[in-house]
């Protein structure tokens, strides 16, 4: 946890539009991943925008779906209720379609791939094999809702030039050398480096928010400075890191992942052998969302251990508040009620999975691109805010407005 408590000098943003008020201690925002359950934060912001208006995080940082998230917010040259309206309605607009392919011939064609690679026995005659779903789509929807020049996203150097915006964050793995790459574009950044994990800075793409966002063997990498890059959440042991080491002192962090009460996490959700969609949910879930809990335990063990050393004792360490969002509800059960509505391709795909065969099927939600899904998730997303102002007011530090 030594990161999670060094001191860097913050970008020189306040918190709050310019009210008068001296600059606080800086706010970052943390976005972590899920798939199509990132329509859950959107919900959240939204509930943030209306009950905290003149809220603003300086620090943004975003890893696998939540990168699409964070990026939006950097760019949005307006304040934190006009960028939500205008996220709300890319999320609404959103399809299975309009992520990745899931036509016969698409599916079959890479289906057919993976088959030949797999029967191979190593063959330099064997296919080339770039996930299971090809996710063009996704790059053309990205390319409608953020403005580039040669390749780069403008809005952010704009934020950045006056000041709106403090540094943005997005977290790769390296495939090649098995790092974990966190690029940044800010003012005034120091990088940072640990082991297994180091950041760079660069003016973001949209090569950078695909690769953030490509779900391990579902989505294809993304070739960056040379190497291909795939989902950040993969081997990102402290989450909470990169907007810390950016001169974060107040973290909010919008996780997509539920969290069971004992009698509901002694409860099986499946009988007999569990099949491959089981297994896929629960992995992927502690590759991307348990890590998160882990990291706040141990940001909260240095804080109380902070609190009893003497502040000129500290040298570098300071103490870091965290408060942390999460679902009301279990998505990934809700997405089995939604399960009907995915197109019969890939609805036949994911049952030959086994996610019929589980009453909380979390590898659908990662993929459930499904417009009434999404709408679900942002009302509960909104509806937890809500329930959760007077702990927001508290680390945000700006009144709450009446809802």
């Amino acid at each position: 946890m030594t990161e999670q408590t060094q001191r860097q000098a913050p970008p020189r943003v306040t918190t709050t539009e310019d009210d008068g008020a001296a600059p606080r201690s800086e706010l970052g925002i943390v976005l972590t991943g899920g798939g199509a359950r990132a329509a859950y934060q959107v919900g959240v912001l939204r509930g943030l925008a209306r009950r905290f208006p003149n809220t603003r995080f300086p620090i943004i940082t975003g890893v696998s779906a939540g990168a699409i998230n964070a990026v939006f917010l950097a760019q949005h040259p307006g304040t934190l209720a006009a960028a939500v309206t205008d996220l709300e309605e890319i999320w609404r607009g959103l399809s299975i379609e309009r992520v990745f392919r899931v036509d016969t011939v698409a599916l079959s064609g890479n289906f057919a791939r993976w088959v030949a690679r797999l029967t191979s026995g190593g063959s330099a005659k064997a296919p080339e094999v770039r996930g299971l779903v090809d996710t063009e789509p996704l790059r053309e929807t990205l390319q409608k809702v953020l403005p580039t020049v040669d390749g780069e996203i403008i809005g952010i150097q704009r934020n950045l030039e006056a000041g709106r915006l403090g540094a943005v964050a997005l977290t790769t793995i390296d495939y090649a050398t098995g790092q974990t790459i966190t690029w940044v574009e800010g003012r005034d950044i120091r990088t940072w480096e640990r082991p297994n994990r180091r950041s760079r800075q660069a003016r973001l793409t949209i090569q950078h928010v695909l690769a953030s966002a490509a779900l391990p063997l579902l989505f294809p990498a993304v070739r960056l400075a040379g190497s291909w890059h795939g989902d950040g959440g993969i081997r990102l042991s402290a989450p909470l890191s990169p907007s810390i080491h950016l001169g974060a002192s107040r973290v909010l962090v919008i996780s997509t992942r539920y969290e069971r009460d004992h009698a509901e996490a002694d409860r099986p959700t499946i009988r007999g052998y569990p099949p491959p969609a089981q297994i896929l949910g629960k992995l992927l879930n502690s590759v991307f969302l348990d890590l998160v809990d882990q990291d706040v335990a141990r940001l909260q063990k240095m804080n109380e251990l902070l609190e009893r050393v003497p502040e000129t004792l500290r040298g570098d360490f300071r103490p870091i508040e965290a408060q942390v969002l999460r679902p009301s509800e279990d998505l990934g059960r809700l997405a089995g009620e939604y399960e009907p509505e995915l197109p019969t391709t890939f609805r036949f795909l994911t049952r030959s999975l086994g996610t019929r065969e589980t009453s909380s099927p979390d590898f659908l939600s990662l993929l459930m691109f499904d417009p009434h899904y999404l709408e679900r998730l942002m009302t509960i997303g909104e509806r937890d805010a809500e329930a959760a102002a007077p702990a927001l007011e508290k680390i945000l530090r700006v009144p709450a407005t009446p809802a």
